[in-house]
């Protein structure tokens, strides 16, 4: 993990522990992320972040709204992984991002406690998963 990486990881158990966000804190994540955490709080805002688990196992997956006109949804792990061409180019190709505004999404509603929770079957989960 790089610097980067461990101030972002600070800043969000910083945020999960009080379930809110300080000015200092979105100014280090700005710092860190720029635009796509701009866009990040416009989906979150708009409820735009899903987390899907399975039950009774209890994994999940985040369903992420996109900001196009077509408000397409993407799949995605927070921290690793995410469907979008984003993630594929400026992230695995190019190595200029942290990660995509998907995921930083996801971790924002996650952390301060505004996930849409969607609770379907380990089985439905499995099919959702085969699908990426």
């Amino acid at each position: 993990m790089n610097a980067s990486s461990l101030v972002a990881e600070t800043v969000w158990r910083e945020i999960e522990s009080t379930r809110s966000v300080t000015d200092d804190q979105l100014s280090i994540l700005h710092f860190l992320f720029g635009k796509n955490l701009e866009r990040a709080t416009r989906i979150v805002d708009q409820q735009g972040v899903k987390r899907i688990s399975g039950e009774p196992s209890g994994r999940s997956i985040f369903q992420v709204v996109g900001e196009s006109q077509r408000k397409e949804e993407y799949f995605c792990f927070a921290e690793h992984y995410c469907a979008c061409f984003s993630f594929f180019y400026d992230i695995v190709n190019r190595g200029e991002q942290l990660c995509c505004k998907h995921q930083l999404a996801a971790r924002l509603a996650t952390s301060v406690g505004v996930c849409v929770d969607v609770k379907v079957s380990d089985e439905e989960l499995a099919l959702l998963l085969s699908n990426l």
